[in-house]
């Protein structure tokens, strides 16, 4: 993927509003507060029942309000999804502390090989729900691609500082190794909870050394 674009991440920006009208009044309580538990009862619906599964009406006896208090914040599933979407790259972000100054290669390889499982297993299975209809729904489609661009970005920052630290080898252009190191954490998504036994903290440890010493400079 290219790294033309801005290293600024754009996580937390929320999807374009639609033109569509709200339903009527305001949600009870804290805004914010009440936005952040209807994500959180999407994001654990979408992981539950899929894609297909996933609707205002089940979102909202989730998180045990109306549906109309769902369609105050989004119009309509597709504009929900997307939210789901951004909220799901904004939780990654916050978790690999990416725009750390102290965040470096090593550190961001072990806490993607140390994600709290209670925490994972939702986000990931709603991840891959949403990656399996991308294609499908360009609502989100483009969400996920321009948050997933933003995080390669900053991924591709922390190869070029290792590599003015001599940490990390310089005779690869610093985007090709993120490419690499983008494609192995990928990899390690999709596998940890299906394989467990292959994550203990033993083995994640050697994994983690393994990488850098593919990337680390050459004697």
């Amino acid at each position: 993927m290219s790294n033309k674009g801005s290293t600024a991440l754009s996580l937390s920006d929320s999807p374009q509003k639609s033109n569509v009208k709200r339903g009527r009044g305001r949600p009870v309580g804290d805004r914010e507060s009440k936005k952040a538990d209807l994500l959180s009862a999407a994001i654990a619906v979408t992981a539950e029942e899929g894609y297909s599964g996933v609707s205002l009406r089940k979102v909202a006896k989730r998180m045990g309000a109306t549906t109309g208090t769902v369609t105050y914040y989004y119009a309509n599933k597709e504009e929900m999804i997307a939210a789901v979407a951004e909220e799901l790259f904004r939780r990654f972000h916050v978790s690999l502390n990416l725009n750390d100054e102290n965040t470096d290669i090593k550190t961001m390889l072990d806490k993607l090989l140390n994600w709290p499982e209670s925490e994972f297993s939702v986000l990931w299975l709603a991840f891959i729900q949403l990656l399996a209809h991308a294609r499908q729904e360009p609502a989100f489609a483009s969400v996920i691609q321009r948050n997933y661009l933003a995080v390669r970005d900053v991924l591709t920052s922390l190869v070029k500082k290792g590599q003015e630290n001599k940490t990390i080898r310089d005779d690869i252009e610093a985007e090709l190794i993120a490419d690499q190191l983008s494609a192995i954490s990928d990899g390690w998504m999709v596998m940890m909870p299906i394989d467990p036994d292959r994550f203990s903290p033993e083995r994640t440890k050697l994994i983690s050394e393994s990488v850098l010493t593919l990337i680390k400079p050459a004697k």
